[in-house]
């Protein structure tokens, strides 16, 4: 599958940064001033610094909590997003939703986290047994 390519904004550069390389474990990539790219598990990400804080995303109840509608992520192996749960418990990390899993026993069964980075972006990880029902209806 070809890489895909997400811009979005930040608050700091020196934050983001630290999560996204430090916590997330992203190779960083080119940067400059006012943006940094990173290596997010085979996708490229370009952080944006902004001047002004975005305002409030709009939210969506899921799983019985507040969660971003706007949010980004990707869908992991199994083992690897095991590990990517145990490194954020281990980070300490605030969790929107903590790592679970969602639909036990049915077609959309998935390991699922949600999580921000420092300037409130969302972020979703997660993960199918089975990768073919991703798309199971």
């Amino acid at each position: 599958m070809p890489p895909f390519h997400l811009a979005f904004p930040i608050l700091d550069i020196a934050s983001t940064r630290a999560f996204y390389s430090g916590v997330l474990g992203c190779a960083i990539g080119r940067e400059d001033t006012r943006w940094i790219d990173f290596d997010f598990f085979g996708h490229q990400l370009s952080a944006h610094l902004v001047d002004t804080p975005p305002a409030p995303e709009p939210t969506n109840q899921v799983d019985g909590k507040a969660v971003p509608v706007r949010h980004f992520g990707v869908v992991l192996a199994w083992d690897d997003w095991q590990r990517l749960a145990q490194r954020l418990r281990d980070a300490r990390s605030a969790f929107l939703i903590e790592p679970h899993i969602r639909f036990a026993g049915q077609v959309g069964e998935q390991a699922t986290l949600f999580i921000t980075d420092p300037s409130g972006n969302g972020l979703e990880f997660k993960s199918f047994k089975d990768p073919q029902r991703l798309f199971a209806r």
